[in-house]
């Protein structure tokens, strides 16, 4: 038996704050066992927000300096998260914060330097996890779908709902998992406009009316149609799904409501050609499952042969960060983190690069 005290960080593409989990593994018997000890989630500041958003148009020093910024705030963060809470801690494991993403150009970079993590934190950091992937020809691409796999094979389908939508199954032999459309990268910015960080409880989009002409716009694009393995990056969701937002002229609540039926339709799409069974349960996580309209959506596509399980608000919140706290106990184990099956990589890999402080 072997046990593990791990700090899982991630931060998403909706840019709401970064999540801390405190998190132990435990193998023993072929089996693995998690808990979620201890959680935070800390919100961005305005700064740090705009900072983060802007990346994409600054130049390449910029980026470093930010690369090495952000990874000394998350060192600090995991600081004062240790010292609050008393932890003992074996180490962390770090996303970072994605700014390109297209691994059809070898392309993948994520913000959070390792090294200024490891040096402010003091402790060993576990980062960097797509970079093996993308060298071996995958997507770099969900990550998450091993954690799924080890730590959650009760149920059929995990689904998470972030700033994109994405899903992870067993097939008939073998992983399968992929990126299905935008979510919350979609239906935040609406909210903003409407004064609000997000859609609470979905009322907005409640209050609004279904247009047909944005809801074709929205289903589009041929990413939605192409075979796994795909994922979704920032640049394709500019270049489609919110420019399709913007162009609209239609009053917020409708554009609201209209993406809430996309969101579910394509996820509707997903699970039932990408699955051999035609009932299941799913597990539904990640910030969108507090939207009661989008997962009323999402029940009504889906149909009553599938169960949608919204599980408490601890796991709901924090499984990414749960997983990746995982994919660095993988990586410090150097067991398989990545699956090919779901990447499209040469080969099934143990990515993450450690850093010692």
């Amino acid at each position: 038996m072997a046990t593990y005290h791990v700090i899982g960080i991630m931060s998403g593409t909706s840019l709401d704050g970064v999540d801390l989990a405190y998190c132990r593994f435990t193998y023993n018997d072929h089996n693995w066992i998690y808990k979620i000890l201890n959680t935070e989630t800390v919100p961005y500041s305005n700064i740090w927000e705009q900072r983060l958003a802007g990346l994409t148009e600054v130049s390449a020093a910029e980026i470093i300096a930010t690369d090495r910024a952000y990874g000394h705030y998350l060192g600090e963060l995991v600081k004062a998260f240790i010292e609050q809470n008393n932890l003992q801690v074996d180490f962390i494991a770090s996303h970072g914060h994605t700014v390109f993403h297209q691994p059809q150009l070898h392309i993948t970079f994520q913000v959070g330097s390792g090294a200024y993590l490891a040096a402010a934190a003091a402790r060993p950091v576990v980062c960097d996890f797509r970079t093996l992937d993308i060298a071996l020809g995958g997507q770099g691409a969900p990550l998450v779908p091993i954690g799924d796999r080890l730590l959650f094979s009760e149920y059929d389908f995990c689904l998470n709902l972030g700033g994109i939508s994405n899903i992870s199954q067993e097939g008939q032999d073998r992983r399968v998992a992929f990126d299905i459309s935008c979510c919350n990268m979609l239906l935040n910015p609406l909210a903003e406009q409407l004064g609000q960080p997000f859609d609470r409880n979905g009322e907005f989009a409640r209050s609004g009316q279904f247009n047909q002409g944005l809801f074709d716009k929205l289903n589009e694009p041929s990413y939605f149609a192409a075979p796994f393995p795909k994922s979704i990056g920032k640049e394709w969701a500019d270049t489609y799904s919110l420019k399709a937002i913007k162009d609209s002229k239609l009053p917020v609540q409708d554009k609201l409501h209209t993406a809430c039926h996309h969101i579910a339709w394509q996820i509707a799409q997903s699970v039932k050609q990408h699955s051999s069974v035609a009932q299941g349960k799913l597990l539904l996580t990640g910030g969108g499952a507090f939207n009661s309209f989008l997962v009323e959506q999402i029940r009504y596509y889906l149909g009553p042969d599938f169960d949608v399980v919204v599980p408490e608000p601890e796991l709901v919140n924090f499984k990414e960060a749960l997983i990746f706290a995982f994919l660095g106990v993988l990586r410090w184990r150097q067991e398989p983190n990545c699956l090919r099956s779901v990447t499209g990589a040469q080969h099934d890999n143990c990515g993450g690069a450690i850093y010692w402080n």
